[in-house]
């Protein structure tokens, strides 16, 4: 048998084509544009997915092989706003979860209707780059597409819905608009007032692992594919991910460094940060975890080698970091370049390089901002550690773990051991496994990792190395407060 799993990501949507003992045995990737039609603005065309998911299967199943496909599951982009009309179609647009426009709407929310108040609804407050504040947001700006609004859908849910003309979602994936009741799973009728929707106008809520329906005729044919062929609910990009990685049942950690990072904590209880620095979201497994995430990780990288150096080679570029610098360095960067989420929520917060000197090299700040994002990423870790969560280790997985020496500063800035698992292709990965457990051939999620999911290598800490970034991440902490008036005033 084989299952397709769809990672539809913000740069391209990938497709894996895995056998029934877990290998990948194709994988396409097509790319589609990334609109920003003003400053702190993210929008994608919704038809651009659809397309490149079309093209890829066509490409991803071997000719003569199509009858063995037996399920899709897609893991996705969180939090974005697809809007559909009564005819199911697209009103302007989505509007992407690093979008900073919201800062108005998030602030009523968190200040008017009241931070305690949300997380007594939803378990959690107002982010910029959630989906209610989009929502006010297109009330507000765009009243008469708002007044057409008929569903509401995710990234991830407008795929699942071409393909089987559902209009479904997943708890891990519902979790992230503000409009779910997390604890009991439930969309928050008191949210749905609030943003002046209806329970009609959402889509029908499933566990990740649940078949939500079969390819429609036409469908099967542009994909060449049997209209047999299950889909299930799939997930957020983070639970896929961390379904792809084993994280799943209590205690178990992942770290994503793709364009976006997120510390994903898995538990089998439902639990909340009391100062709601990290998200509580449901898990793909049944479960649910705490998550804290920072709009601009490994997108921090690409962004000064390519836009700034001017130079793709990345590798070499990081060759000329030498190990005796590390720990060392000098210049300190925040990698706030989308705004930031977790745990500051401060959508003015802005990127900046600090300490530069006349001996600073290109490398230090290569180096900066590798160090940068690993230290945002333990602003995260801190607030878990501050709960008394004991964190011993932890899955690493994204386009920027590939990076044996963003590994090693990473696993040094915590203090841990990080795990490459075997397959590491995150979200798409772990589609494909909540689509084996749709199709039957695992009787639970968990079941599934636990067959499937292997370590294939680990980078551990140097104790002194360790000592080093402490101090390091002591200074770092120092400059976001220092610069937190000033960034408003250069919007």
């Amino acid at each position: 048998m084989y299952t397709v799993g769809i990672d539809l990501g913000t740069s391209a949507v990938k497709l894996l084509l895995v056998d029934g003992e877990g290998r990948v045995v194709n994988q396409v990737t097509k790319e589609y544009p990334l609109s920003f039609p003003r400053p702190g603005w993210s929008e994608q065309a919704p038809m651009d997915w659809w397309r490149g998911t079309v093209e890829g299967v066509r490409e991803l199943v071997p000719k003569g092989e199509e009858d063995r496909v037996k399920a899709i599951g897609v893991g996705g982009q969180m939090h974005g706003l697809v809007a559909l009309d009564d005819r199911d179609n697209v009103l302007r647009p989505a509007i992407l979860w690093n979008d900073g426009r919201t800062a108005k709407e998030t602030d009523y929310l968190n200040e008017t209707v009241g931070r305690e108040t949300l997380s007594q609804y939803t378990a959690n407050i107002a982010f910029a780059g959630f989906t209610a504040p989009k929502i006010l947001w297109m009330k507000a700006n765009e009243p008469e597409k708002f007044r057409k609004i008929a569903k509401i859908m995710l990234p991830k849910d407008y795929l699942v819905y071409k393909m089987t003309g559902v209009h479904a979602t997943d708890y891990s994936d519902a979790s992230g608009m503000l409009l779910l009741d997390v604890q009991h799973k439930r969309w928050s009728q008191e949210m749905l007032e609030i943003c002046g929707i209806t329970e009609a106008q959402l889509p029908k809520l499933h566990e990740s692992w649940e078949c939500v329906g079969t390819l429609k005729p036409e469908v099967a044919e542009k994909f060449g594919l049997p209209a047999s062929v299950k889909v299930c609910a799939g997930a957020g990009d983070n639970a896929a991910a961390a379904v792809g990685t084993g994280t799943v049942g209590a205690g178990g950690c992942n770290i994503s460094l793709g364009t976006s990072g997120t510390v994903f904590i898995s538990s089998d209880r439902f639990g909340v940060d009391p100062h709601n620095a990290l998200h509580a979201f449901a898990h793909a497994d049944g479960g649910w975890h705490l998550m804290g995430c920072m709009l601009s990780a490994a997108s921090c990288n690409k962004w000064w080698m390519d836009e700034i150096s001017n130079d793709t080679d990345y590798p070499g570029e990081q060759a000329k970091i030498s190990p005796d610098k590390l720990g060392r360095n000098h210049v300190y960067f925040l990698p706030y370049l989308m705004g930031e989420r977790s745990p500051i929520n401060d959508t003015n917060a802005r990127g900046t390089f600090t300490g530069l000197t006349m001996d600073t090299t290109h490398a230090d700040m290569t180096q900066a901002v590798l160090e940068g994002v690993a230290f945002a990423i333990r602003d995260s870790f801190e607030v878990a550690r501050s709960l008394e969560i004991d964190i011993p280790r932890s899955n690493i997985c994204g386009g920027g773990a590939k990076s044996p020496l963003w590994r090693k500063i990473l696993a040094n800035v915590l203090g841990i051991p990080l795990d490459m698992v075997t397959t590491e292709q995150g979200p798409g990965y772990g589609g494909a496994i909540l689509a084996m457990v749709a199709d039957g051939k695992f009787p639970t999620v968990r079941a599934a990792c636990d067959a499937l999911v292997t370590v294939a290598s680990t980078t551990e800490p140097d104790p002194e190395l360790t000592a080093l970034y402490n101090e390091r991440y002591q200074q770092f902490k120092e400059i976001y407060p220092a610069m937190k008036s000033l960034f408003p005033k250069l919007m």
